[in-house]
């Protein structure tokens, strides 16, 4: 973990406000609707390097990539991005409410030297759906930069540097957007000469784990193999060499993993006979909430097929023989190792998180059947990280999500 000199947007001289409109969430969530809003807001809009748009008559000269390195040139000559003088991490905030509770999710960003995944300090935690990484490597490739940070945890009990980050949040903010969800985010600059030591000097042996980002992450390994490769060894390490990292400490409060509930299209007829033997089955009204039913619960779930009830199933088991025991009693491997793959043989899995949406897509015949569940623990995902293991896919999704745009990693310029 080291401090380096982020490329920040000129706020007085671009926006009207407090930078709002500069901003963007991250690619992967950006519909083509929400695009063209965020395109709207402003001709300075992260979204026009990040993800911009495709033409007509797009070729290899001439293309979204080739446009968002002439516009990354464009605003750094014009001063819409500044480089900060001197290197430093970077206190980052969101302030989000939940279910009606008021929570404040603190950390900082910084670069993180890169490794082998499980090899080293940097732990994966679920595995990720094999897709094409195309498009963040030929954008990396031609702005050399990391545009959008990873969100990573660490585990310290001391929080010194959560100490740090309270203290901060009480003077004002270099920048403040709230994005669409309603989330107010913040930025400070920490360039002090001993609270970077103090940064650096906690974090220096903390496992980091990424929490959202496996695939930005998998590319910056695949983008430093292709430069290594073309310009050689070198005794000292070079900008391409680290990652843009945001980084929470896991034993803060204000840290959010929602669930993301299952859709499946397969479901044997006698379903509910084959899950009876492992699990106590309870009819439930449809006027039950189906999220506060299920909460609290250790290997409990939802299941909807579409009639005027829902189903509560409760694991009468103590885990799944020959499954290791960081992952057997987690409620996302007993649903994909045992319920998909052990009883009812479900292959193919779709994925939601809006519950009305899931019951919803069960009516309209689009699915058979909905399984609901609990979110996933935090310390479960620094125990199976640890462990070398990997949970199913959208085991976790962590909440709220960073914005895109509130500082740059720009390779020629972090050291």
């Amino acid at each position: 973990m080291i401090p380096f000199r982020g490329v920040l947007f000129n706020v007085p001289k671009v926006s009207k406000s407090s930078g709002e409109e500069l901003l963007a969430p991250p690619y992967d969530i950006i519909t083509p609707e929400y695009k063209q809003e965020l395109y709207d807001k402003s001709p300075y809009n992260i979204v026009r390097i990040d993800l911009g748009k495709k033409n007509p008559g797009d070729n290899e000269q001439e293309n979204r990539y080739s446009r968002a390195k002439a516009s990354l040139e464009r605003w750094l000559k014009d001063e819409v991005l500044v480089t900060s003088s001197t290197p430093g991490f970077y206190a980052y905030e969101a302030a989000y409410t939940l279910q009606g509770k008021p929570l404040t999710l603190r950390g900082f960003l910084g670069l993180v030297r890169l490794e082998a995944l499980g090899k080293g300090n940097i732990h994966p935690h679920e595995y990720t759906h094999s897709k094409p990484k195309k498009d963040r490597m030929d954008l990396m490739r031609y702005c050399e930069a990391n545009i959008s940070p990873i969100f990573s945890l660490y585990n310290s009990p001391g929080k010194k540097t959560s100490a740090l980050l309270a203290e901060k949040a009480g003077t004002k903010p270099y920048i403040e957007a709230r994005d669409n969800s309603g989330a107010v985010h913040r930025l400070w600059k920490i360039e002090e000469t001993e609270a970077v030591k103090m940064i650096s000097t906690e974090l220096a042996d903390k496992a980091i784990f990424i929490a959202d980002g496996h695939h930005r992450y998998e590319t910056a390994l695949e983008y430093q193999r292709e430069r290594q490769k073309k310009e050689g060894s070198s005794g000292r390490p070079r900008p391409y060499d680290y990652v843009l990292m945001f980084l929470a400490n896991m034993a803060d409060e204000g840290l959010t993993i929602l669930p993301t509930h299952r859709l499946v299209k397969d479901l044997p007829e006698d379903a509910l006979d084959q899950l009876s033997a492992d699990f106590d089955i309870e009819k439930m009204n449809m006027s039950d909430n189906i999220s506060a039913a299920i909460a609290g619960g250790r290997d409990v779930y939802g299941f909807y097929t579409g009639r005027d009830a829902w189903y509560r199933l409760s694991y009468k088991g103590e885990g799944i023989h020959g499954v290791p025991s960081a992952l057997k009693d987690l409620d996302v491997t007993i649903l994909h190792d045992l319920i998909f793959k052990q009883l009812l043989d479900i292959e193919t899995v779709s994925y939601e998180m809006d519950v009305q949406k899931c019951l919803q897509a069960v009516r309209s015949g689009e699915f058979r059947a909905a399984f609901f569940l609990n979110p996933t623990g935090v310390f479960d995902v620094e125990r199976v990280a640890l462990a070398s293991l990997r949970m199913p896919p959208k085991s976790t999704y962590f909440y709220p999500k960073l914005m895109t745009g509130i500082v740059l990693n720009i390779f020629k310029y972090a050291f």
